[in-house]
This record gives structure tokens, sequence and C-alpha cells, in this order.
């Protein structure tokens, strides 16, 4: 858990899931990086016991584990979800995540 805490690219994504579940190319799209990298660090944060997910249609939803594993892991999800509320980056990804439409990201590609 706290290997997959300890990279700054999968805070931004647990920050951006406190919002709303998303999926890859949400994500892909708001981190302005590719597929696989995403993949891995949601990979990296599910094998943590951090995200769940869970098949939308044609996507596969993400989102902060609704039953963490175990206490230390419920204590360090509360714990981010107190911090970074004035980080700049956490803000801008926030901003882009309400926007965001897995469909029109679809659409375009």
């Amino acid at each position: 858990m706290f290997k997959a805490l300890s990279d700054e690219t999968r805070v931004r994504i647990l920050k951006m899931l406190e919002g709303r579940p998303l999926c890859v190319c949400e994500i892909q799209h708001v981190l302005k990086g590719s597929q696989p990298n995403v993949s891995h660090h949601l990979k990296t944060l599910s094998e943590a016991g951090l995200v769940d997910s869970e098949r939308d249609g044609l996507w596969i939803a993400y989102r902060i584990a609704e039953a963490p594993e175990t206490p230390l892991h419920a204590a360090a999800l509360a714990l981010l979800r107190r911090s970074l509320k004035n980080d700049e980056r956490v803000k801008k990804d926030r901003a882009i995540v309400k926007s965001v439409n897995r469909i029109e990201i679809a659409l375009r590609k």
C-alpha cells in the first residue's frame, strides 16, 4: 500500500476518484498519459487494495475502495481525502474531471 501511495501520479488518480468513478480513458485524458501507463497505475492501486473496479457498459469504472481491506487502508484513504485540498495540480485535475466524458473521448478516437 505504501509503495502505491509513494507515486505522485497514483496519488493524483486517487484524488480524481474522490469525485466520481472514472474509466481508464477519462483518467488518461486528465493525465495526458498513455493507456498502458494509466492501466499500470490502476493495477498497482488495485493490488494495494486502494481502488475497486466494476464494468459499466463498454468501460470499466474505477473508484476508491468502498470497503478497505484493513484499518490501515481505511486510515490511509481517510488521510488522503483530507490532504492536498489546496494543491494546484489537484485542483486542475478536479476541474478537468468535472467536464470529462468517456463517450466524447471514445468518439474522438
